[in-house]
């Protein structure tokens, strides 16, 4: 059986998981709690070196990286549900918005993010606490994020992400004016890893995504949201936990 590693419905995690769910295949899921740090222990990095979530495990096979495990889902378990265009030119436009979303609208997103609701769960941990934690951070560039959390990004750096957010918000509703999918007239990867992001930013995000701003963008958040499969995976799948758990 497949097995997933991942936090709950949201971010990252939301990509395979949704697929899983579309593609309506059995696999179990073992939910991390990143206010634990649960990513970072070592029975999690034999599984992930580069202790991230989320990770597939097929067999003897393990995948990483969110975007390219809805991929491989797609290589590996073809289903009646396609999430990919079957020629090449409707791939290559899914593509674009995968690669976009993981270059970009994710990074600025999560900074905001991060600022909001991850610095609260870092500073709930006394100061040798969190740095036993960071030290079991592998990726370097990860460990700089935590810190940040905790001591609280640079106002430069929170504009700058802000601006890249209202870019990216732009880009969105321009095309989803265009069609009623971010890759054309079919349901793809690319809106399953895009609708990862932007899914609550009309709560989040008022000012920049709402009826008046971004019609087109709140109608496809919407659709995605009605899907039978999204409404399963919202009723099965806890959302995420951001205080570490008490001892009993």
């Amino acid at each position: 059986m497949l097995t997933l590693y991942s936090f709950g419905p949201g971010a990252n995690s939301l990509k395979p998981l949704l697929t899983l769910y579309e593609k309506g295949l059995d696999f179990k899921g073992v939910r991390l709690n990143p206010a634990n740090f649960e990513h970072h222990e070592d029975w999690f990095k034999a599984i992930n070196p580069n202790g991230q979530v989320p990770a597939l495990v097929d067999g003897d096979k393990v995948i990483t990286e969110s975007t390219v495990i809805g991929e491989y889902l797609e290589d590996e378990y073809p289903t009646e549900v396609k999430l990919r265009p079957d020629d090449s030119y409707g791939r290559a436009r899914m593509r674009v918005w995968t690669k976009w979303v993981d270059e970009y609208f994710c990074w600025c997103v999560s900074t905001i993010g991060w600022e909001r609701m991850i610095s609260g769960m870092a500073r709930a941990i006394s100061d040798e606490e969190f740095e036993e934690k960071v030290k079991r951070i592998p990726i370097p560039e990860q460990q700089t994020k935590w810190r940040n959390a905790r001591n609280g990004f640079p106002k430069a750096v929170l504009d700058e992400e802000m601006r890249k957010v209202g870019v990216s918000v732009r880009r969105l509703e321009a095309r989803l004016a265009e069609s009623e999918w971010l890759a054309g007239d079919m349901y793809t990867l690319a809106d399953i890893c895009n609708f990862a992001i932007a899914n609550g930013m009309q709560f989040g995000f008022a000012d920049l995504v709402n009826e008046s701003d971004t019609p087109n963008l709140l109608r496809w958040i919407r659709q995605i949201n009605d899907r039978p499969a999204c409404r399963r995976m919202f009723a099965e799948v806890p959302m995420e936990r951001l205080q570490p758990e008490k001892a009993a």
